[in-house]
């Protein structure tokens, strides 16, 4: 829910700023994660929200801010996010594990939404 809430302000933001954010945040993140998985001594601490907010923020890149597809792209990520569909991600080591994990999730989630927006013509 975060990530949804860090999403609306930034979706006024032209696409190509947007995306750079969007990169500066996940790469920032990888790092930020990795220093709290060191901090909190386990492995993706369910205070660690960073990765989530990169994956949602994934999730929304260019999507059309309207109640239909803000819900659904949430949906989507918190389902890919819970299936853990390469699973493998998450092994990698430090931030890079927690960040790509969730990254991954909010790509297909990306992927679903917008082959439904396609799909019902918006």
């Amino acid at each position: 829910m975060i990530g949804l809430l860090v999403f609306l302000p930034l979706s006024r933001l032209p696409i190509p700023v947007y995306i750079l954010v969007f990169t500066g945040y996940a790469v920032l993140g990888i790092w930020v994660a990795g220093e709290a998985e060191r901090i909190f001594g386990t492995k993706d601490a369910s205070p660690i929200v960073i990765d989530e907010i990169a994956g949602m923020l994934l999730t929304y890149c260019a999507i059309p801010v309207a109640l239909l597809p803000l819900v659904i792209g949430f949906l989507g990520f918190r389902l890919f996010d819970i299936c853990k569909p390469l699973p493998q991600l998450e092994r990698l080591p430090g931030g890079w594990g927690i960040m790509l994990d969730d990254l991954f999730a909010g790509c297909l989630a990306q992927g679903c939404l917008r082959l439904l927006l396609f799909l019902w013509g918006s």
